[in-house]
């Protein structure tokens, strides 16, 4: 779907701003990728996680499912019985999940097609207010650090430097800035 609306429909943000965007997601949860295999293997076992990990939504959908596969049949995790019935509880939820996803994301295709053209010029707004949102929400518990985060935004976006690398690079300086206040608070 992605690559359909990118080069199909025309709707391609460009290069930059996809790896922007990834390198903004994997500073904040690289460290998932790596612990999330081995926390769910347990429960899932080998083929629930080559099955979940391939489908997503592991901890929303997958797990999930097979405790409640797995409690209605009455076998335990970790055991070969478990590992089937947890296999098939994510391949019905994953199926259901997909059912439900198609016609929504059609649907939402459609609607783009008949809002007026005036709504959709606010759409590029719409990943700012919500990190606005986010800001206003943590300034309200920390002023100091509210302020903080926006001098640091608006000196790191008016930096010359690479548009992949701002959000990253305020990232990594506002959290050592913040880690580095509360140590000298603490002390």
């Amino acid at each position: 779907m992605p690559l359909y609306i990118s080069f199909a429909m025309g709707y391609h943000p460009g290069i930059g701003l996809i790896i922007n965007s990834f390198l903004a997601y994997a500073a904040v949860v690289a460290i998932v990728w790596f612990l999330e295999p081995i926390m769910y293997f347990p429960v899932l076992g080998v083929s629930g996680t080559y099955v979940a990990f391939f489908t997503g939504n592991i901890s929303n959908m997958c797990l999930p499912a097979v405790a409640s596969c797995q409690e209605a049949v009455g076998v335990k995790a970790g055991t070969d019985e478990g590992e089937i019935i947890g296999t098939l509880g994510i391949s019905a939820a994953s199926l259901v999940n997909k059912i439900i996803l198609i016609p929504v994301i059609l649907a939402g295709l459609w609607l783009l097609t008949v809002i007026p053209e005036s709504v959709q010029e606010v759409f590029p707004f719409v990943l700012p207010a919500i990190f606005g949102a986010v800001l206003a929400q943590f300034a309200g518990k920390f002023p100091m650090y509210g302020v903080l985060a926006l001098v640091i935004g608006i000196l790191i976006n008016a930096a010359p430097i690479p548009l992949f690398t701002k959000n990253v690079l305020c990232i990594i300086i506002l959290v050592s800035i913040i880690l580095l206040v509360d140590k000298l608070r603490k002390k």
